[in-house]
């Protein structure tokens, strides 16, 4: 093929290489993979001690919800540090950010955790079983370090990502899941420990020393790249952060009150306590499908910054769209899902076919995640984020919707309602980010045309 033809095609053969965008998405999508495997992991030790029913569901319908609730407002740092940690001067204002936003919502969690408001929020808000109530006060209290310690870590991770170091964050998640397993594996042999007190402290000891190791980690990033890195033409000033942020904050926030939302509305259907039981062991294996769609966004951030990247990001976007949807349906449609909730899980043959069953109706979510993170990246690129925030309140608009639906009829198990609100819910998010987003596509891909003539241009003298 010429490449100085400067046709169509050509033009794009020349843009950003496929495997550069797969250099730099794998390491993201083993760590999230990775991560994605703990929570199936800890349901399969709990699933084996003892009351195994009332652990799951205090863990996965109480704890872990309200947990991620609380943390909500700083799991964008990841994409906030990817995007902009780009001098010393910014680094050193997101950093002040981190540090007091850790400490302002850990104070948030013990005053859940540890006095009377538990009970409003967890009994009479959520409505959860009694049975399950004093066993998730337990764990909530074991997981008091853990929004401080995801700040700091997410931060930190940013920075590699931004500086070319994403294999580091894969490593973290290593090392994290290699203290998950000593944990998991003491509480196994050891045998009387409650399944609650084994899968919270194994969430503790995975993420803090994730933690400790991304602070060693990004010193020398910090030391001989960022440092030394030029300052941004607009310095970034504290409004500038706040402006760029807080919807992403809102984001998470109405993103993940729909975990506790499900739990409330699954507590007052029917099988209430089986659904529970079974929701974060089916969540967490769609979560592994997820991940690797989720893991995309900060590949988008990362990347677009490049001339020419646009059409290589989203045709790898798209194959990645049919890949998890592909990857989830083998599971769902072959003897692979049985083996996976019966006999890796421990449900019981009732719990494992509801499971299975649900899986159908979630088929969606893995594709559509790595679609919203094409749509997503593009927008935090051009640092508009309101927009997000609209797609994931339409989002929770729609799953609530289902969900309230759900309840009033009183007529089918929670899980399936849980799982097609959070599909048609997933589906209406899309469309709103694609929405949102062609005005900034139309001008990336602008951009990318304007270097078709001076590559045509230049490539002949460079040959010669």
């Amino acid at each position: 093929m010429n490449p100085y033809n400067g046709s169509h095609h050509s033009t794009y053969h020349e843009s950003l290489p496929l495997r550069r965008v797969a250099q730099t998405w794998w390491p993201l999508a083993a760590s999230w993979l990775l991560m994605g495997a703990e929570l199936p992991a800890i349901s399969a030790i709990v699933a084996r001690l003892a009351e195994p029913k009332i652990h799951l569901a205090a863990y996965g319908g109480v704890v872990f919800p309200l947990a991620l609730l609380v943390e909500s407002p700083i799991i964008m740092l990841l994409a906030a540090s990817t995007a902009l940690s780009k001098d010393w001067d910014s680094y050193l204002k997101l950093r002040r950010f981190m540090m007091r936003a850790g400490a302002l919502l850990t104070t948030l969690h013990v005053l859940v955790a540890f006095t009377p408001l538990y009970y409003v929020v967890v009994a009479e808000v959520i409505g959860a079983p009694p049975e399950i109530l004093e066993p998730a006060r337990v764990g909530l209290m074991i997981m008091t370090p853990w929004t401080w310690a995801i700040a700091y870590r997410r931060f930190n991770q940013g920075v590699l990502i931004r500086f070319g170091h994403s294999r580091a964050v894969g490593l973290g998640t290593i090392l994290r899941l290699g203290a998950d397993g000593v944990v998991l594996t003491v509480g196994y042999l050891q045998g009387t420990i409650p399944g609650i007190v084994v899968a919270t402290s194994t969430v503790i000891a995975g993420v803090i020393i994730e933690a400790i190791y991304s602070g060693l980690c990004v010193r020398p990033v910090l030391r001989n790249q960022l440092k030394r890195a030029a300052p941004i033409e607009s310095p970034l000033t504290f409004t500038d952060l706040m402006a760029f942020y807080i919807p992403l904050a809102m984001t998470s926030l109405l993103n993940l009150l729909v975990q506790p939302i499900g739990s409330a509305a699954l507590s007052r259907m029917p099988q209430a306590l089986e659904s529970l039981a079974v929701w974060p062991i089916v969540s967490g294996l769609i979560f592994m499908h997820r991940s690797l769609g989720i893991a995309y966004n900060e590949v988008v951030v990362a990347l677009l910054d490049e001339p020419k990247s646009t059409h290589s990001l989203h045709r790898f976007a798209t194959w990645l769209s049919i890949l998890t949807t592909l990857l989830l349906l083998a599971i769902a449609s072959t003897p692979l899902s049985i083996m996976w909730f019966k006999h890796l899980s421990a449900l019981t043959p009732q719990l494992a076919t509801m499971a299975h069953l649900s899986l159908w109706i979630a088929l969606p979510i893995p594709g559509l995640n790595a679609l919203q993170s094409w749509y997503q990246g593009a927008i935090m690129h051009k640092r508009r984020t309101r927009a997000i925030t609209e797609a994931v309140a339409i989002f929770l608009l729609a799953s609530s919707a289902i969900l309230a639906a759900g309840v009033g009829w009183g007529q089918v198990t929670g899980l399936f309602i849980g799982m097609a609100g959070f599909g048609i819910g997933s589906l209406a998010q899309t469309a709103w980010l694609w929405y949102r987003s062609r005005p900034v596509l139309r001008d990336l891909r602008a951009r990318d045309a304007q270097a078709m003539p001076l590559q045509a241009i230049s490539s002949p003298i460079t040959s010669k």
